[in-house]
């Protein structure tokens, strides 16, 4: 009977012990609910906010020459910034074009990667909305005021050949040394991105040639209604569709999709939020950001205007054909920062960051730079338009399609990055011995 009695005594306990844990937790459960309560009211009277990583931004304060310290002297790269100044006094004293050109080359390469940089501090402030704004505008400014600056001097074909070679520049050499770099450093698997996202990028990249395309087919087919007017009036027209669906894509990118685009989907938490980026803080504060984004711009103007100038003397001094010039080397400085970043992405194992370099700017120049190009030309009175005649355009169509065929399966490995590098040397050749048939355009 005893033995009997035992387990029911146990059964007894376990029963009363069960009803006091409810009765725990219930009580534990009011007193949480009774807490959330209370700060969603204090909420909705604006006394508790979120410690959401962008409104605990802490502004530094800096003096002045702290402030000149960490943007001027905390890269290695700025060591390259004596070149400008070196640029203009070989221009008023020795008026040498191929030695101006090559150190304006040379001394705009840190101020590009300087203007990335502030424009990455002030989207601290902003937040993502106006911050992809910034990025979307200041990301490429280089290519943007060197085409500016030649659209004045009526060098159309410089614009187009630069920004075009700026597209090719970064589908091809930039993502094929990213994809190079990572596979070396992760030989043992396929990095992997996410594929969906590359997908939505090629289609972009196929409405840029379409736009760009299209031009160029009615006039080497002759099938214009007004002969002269309506390839312009083509060109016009399609620049402000691009406009409008690149802002488009801006707004579905940073409104419609809460989560950054870029961030690796499947990584843990701790490199998630080192890949986004939440947990930085700025350097230095948001009107320091501003007065050097000031700054840079204007120095990168200045540096401009005097490359500009000498591009064509350095094609005839060192024998080299403008279209070279234009399509291969000014785009390397314009998109040094974006190179560097895109290599030292992939090597970190994060290939969306990488596309969302490489890819991320060819759509930035195609979408935007390129009609933006075309609406300030119009506004100029010059007749810059999508036409980029028709080997240039075969090429950027085949370079598109290449590139969207090795982005489809969402892996990545160095024998593709050799493969892309190898068609940009390809690409580099093929304008090498290309003569192009406007040089009066130029």
């Amino acid at each position: 009977m005893s033995h009997c009695k035992v387990p029911a005594l146990i059964e007894a306990q376990v029963e009363m012990g069960s009803v006091n844990e409810l009765e725990h937790k219930s009580l534990f459960r009011k007193e949480e609910d009774a807490t959330q309560a209370k700060a969603a009211s204090l909420m909705e009277q604006g006394s508790l906010s979120l410690s959401f990583p962008e409104h605990a931004t802490k502004s530094p304060k800096n003096s002045v020459l702290r402030s000149i310290k960490i943007v001027i002297f905390s890269n290695k790269l700025n060591m390259l910034l004596p070149f400008g100044p070196l640029a203009i006094l070989v221009h008023y004293m020795i008026d040498s074009k191929g030695w101006v050109f090559l150190l304006s080359l040379i001394g705009i390469t840190p101020l590009a990667e300087r203007l990335g940089y502030a424009t990455e501090q002030l989207a601290f402030y902003t937040g993502p909305t106006v911050g992809g704004l910034l990025n979307a505008t200041f990301g490429n400014v280089t290519e943007l005021i060197i085409s500016i600056f030649a659209l004045k001097n009526g060098m159309i074909r410089v614009v187009q050949l630069t920004l075009l070679g700026s597209i090719l520049s970064n589908m091809l050499l930039v993502l094929g040394c990213a994809f190079f770099c990572g596979g070396l450093v992760f030989y043992q698997k396929d990095q992997v991105f996410d594929k969906g996202i590359a997908v939505v990028n090629s289609g972009l990249l196929l409405m840029a040639v379409m736009g760009i395309l299209f031009p160029a087919v009615l006039h080497y087919t002759h099938s214009e209604v007004h002969a002269g007017s309506s390839e312009m009036a083509l060109s016009r027209f399609s620049s402000c569709i691009m406009l409008i669906a690149y802002a488009a894509y801006l707004f579905f990118q940073l409104k419609s999709q809460s989560n950054n685009s870029y961030c690796p989907l499947e990584e843990e938490t701790n490199q998630n939020e080192e890949t986004c980026g939440e947990d930085e803080d700025p350097e230095i504060s948001k009107w320091e950001a501003i007065i050097w984004l000031s700054i840079l711009t204007a120095w990168v103007s200045l540096l401009s205007g005097y490359l500009v100038d000498a591009i064509e003397g350095a094609s005839v001094s060192w024998n080299i054909p403008i279209a070279f010039i234009s399509v291969i080397l000014l785009p390397i400085v314009g998109n040094a920062a974006e190179h560097a970043g895109a290599i030292m992405f992939a090597m970190k194992d994060k290939l969306d960051l990488s596309l969302g370099v490489a890819i991320g700017s060819s759509i930035q120049i195609s979408m935007f730079v390129v009609p933006f190009c075309v609406v300030i030309g119009w506004i100029m009175g010059e007749q810059m338009d999508l036409n980029f005649q028709l080997f240039e355009t075969a090429m950027l169509f085949i370079t598109v399609i290449v590139v969207a065929f090795f982005l489809q399966e969402g892996t990545s490995n160095y024998f593709k990055g050799l493969m892309l590098i190898l068609c940009y040397l390809i690409v580099a050749a093929s304008f090498f011995v290309h003569e192009d048939p406007h040089e009066d355009a130029l």
